[in-house]
């Protein structure tokens, strides 16, 4: 028996099950599906791509998507300690105060969230308004600045658009280097920066290799989980609460195999309706990213990165092309002057990125591209099956509203102007990946072939429809979600950052200290 039950230990779930078992009067159990992060590529940023398709992912698909050809679109996410924090891009980017000031949920709204975002971080710029220091979060500056990179935000300069060192601070627009989740350019996970460094303590039970089957719900209460094991099913009992953070996928999934969920989808699959919630698993949402590709014959791409040089420099100092994220450059834009906030945020990458990052690179490229930040279609994430360890599925339903292919093709035509721009004459030669031209016929087809998700679901069990304000899910006691999914909206930016934040407070909601010190 434990105090707290906590189910996913990614983002969110390292990030909550520290926070709780800093109190040694009260036990946590951690229950992860995946491995401890033990493997060097996690931990070596250049490799990350090397992780997809592995075991430490769960190598989700889409449903043939109706307005991407009838595409299976690659949605990979973490299945290790750290979760997806342990295999992304390491980019640290909060979102827009439009976001949170406009989920409408009484303490989420931007300044409630900026003592968070503070308390999290230990940022290498030092503390400041905008940033805070000492927290158990490393953000960096990056330590790989590839030519192609500030070739790129030369280009972006000559376009008319402006420079942005800070996309955390005052202002979104702009271009510019990323700052990253990294500590001493090493990958700085939830995992690295939360839970090792509460691993030692005897309240806090860590287990991996672990699925969970289903929440156990008695009398309306949740009253632990159902776990699998190689003996059968076996239950771990919580005391107080049981915590969901499974992610925008995983979370939506377990509550409706536990009985909460729309009751016309639980019913014909002979799952008894604990609650009946029509929007668990509704609601989802994605960031869409246009990729464009352009090959020369430079060797400056990070294909150099593992080269004898190049690991030299790593090992003896940690820097160098082995320490890049990939996408160490970007910016944000608005495809109307009448927007409030930027809708798109340009990824940029010295490397071949096609396919959903799954193709080897095939010579020196520039990846770049437009990740579409606030789409107006919904998706959804259902059951296939009452088996707990079937695959849920999941249609996002891009571009099903006209406007988001609207967006998506003023999104490119910025992204093309750029390319034509002096800076990056030497390395956009020969086009590998773009639209045939730039006519709307052309842009939207290219759109249709090429578009894959950049990995950013969120929405599906969302305050006001399925938590409430606090986290709690309704009409079940005891029992919360906390992590991406409960977002009404998805933020402009990488949600990792969010999702940190999102577990800080919900930290503070279940000790029931939400508004007072937020001192870390």
């Amino acid at each position: 028996m434990f105090d707290y039950v906590i189910v996913g230990a990614g983002s969110a779930g390292c990030v909550l099950a520290a926070r709780l078992s800093e109190d040694p009067d009260i036990s946590v159990c951690l229950i992860e599906a995946g491995p401890a992060d033990t493997f060097d590529r996690i931990h070596v940023p250049s490799t990350f791509g090397h992780l997809f398709r592995t075991e430490l992912d769960w190598d989700y698909h889409t449903h043939e998507e109706p307005h991407l050809g009838r595409r299976k679109v690659y949605l990979p996410r973490g299945r290790v300690l750290g979760g997806t924090s342990s295999i992304n891009t390491m980019i640290y980017v909060r979102g827009n105060r439009a976001d949170f000031d406009g989920w409408g949920q009484e303490g989420w709204a931007y300044d409630d969230l900026m003592p968070y975002f503070l308390r999290a971080e230990d940022n290498e710029r030092g503390a400041s308004r905008f940033h805070g220091t000492g927290g158990p979060l490393s953000v960096s500056e990056n330590r790989s600045r590839n030519p192609m990179s500030t070739a790129f935000l030369e280009a972006a300069g000559q376009a008319g658009h402006p420079a942005n060192d800070d996309f955390n601070g005052e202002e979104q627009d702009g271009f510019g280097f990323f700052q990253l989740t990294q500590k001493d350019g090493m990958r700085c996970s939830t995992a690295t920066a939360y839970l090792h460094p509460a691993a030692g303590r005897p309240n806090l039970t860590v287990r991996t290799g672990t699925g969970v089957h289903r929440v156990l719900i008695e009398d309306g209460r949740a009253t632990g989980v159902v776990v699998g094991g190689e003996s059968g099913e076996e239950v771990i009992r919580a005391e107080r609460e049981v915590l969901l953070c499974g992610g925008a996928y995983n979370s939506p999934q377990l509550l409706m195999l536990s009985g909460v969920g729309p009751a016309d989808a639980l019913t014909p699959l002979g799952i008894g309706v604990v609650a009946d919630l029509p929007g668990v698993g509704s609601g989802l949402q994605d960031h869409l990213l246009l990729p464009l590709v352009y090959t020369h014959d430079h060797p400056i791409s990070l294909l150099t990165a593992g080269s004898p040089e190049n690991l030299r420099r790593f090992q003896e100092d940690r820097s160098g092309p082995m320490t890049s994220n990939g996408p160490e450059v970007g910016g944000f834009v608005r495809t109307r002057a009448d927007l409030p906030a930027p809708d798109v945020e340009f990824l940029t990458a010295p490397i071949m990125f096609a396919d959903s990052g799954l193709a080897a690179p095939t010579g020196h490229a520039l990846s770049f591209g437009p990740s579409m930040l606030t789409p107006a279609s919904r998706g959804r994430v259902e059951l296939a099956s009452d088996v707990p360890t079937a695959k849920p599925r999941i249609v996002h339903n891009y571009l099903d509203a006209p406007e988001d292919m609207d967006s998506a093709v003023e999104a490119l035509r910025i992204g093309l102007e750029i390319a034509r721009q002096d800076a990056l004459r030497d390395y956009t030669k020969t086009p590998y990946r773009v639209p045939a031209s730039e006519s709307t016929d052309d842009l939207r087809e290219f759109v249709r072939m090429y578009a894959h998700s950049i990995y950013h679901p969120s929405s599906t069990c969302a305050m006001g429809r399925v938590v409430d304000s606090d986290l709690r899910v309704r009409g079940v006691e005891a029992l919360r979600v906390a992590d991406a999914s409960v977002m009404p909206t998805l933020v402009r930016g990488n949600p990792n950052a969010a999702t940190i934040t999102i577990a800080e407070r919900a930290a503070d909601l279940v000790r029931g200290v939400a508004g007072a010190s937020t001192k870390a």
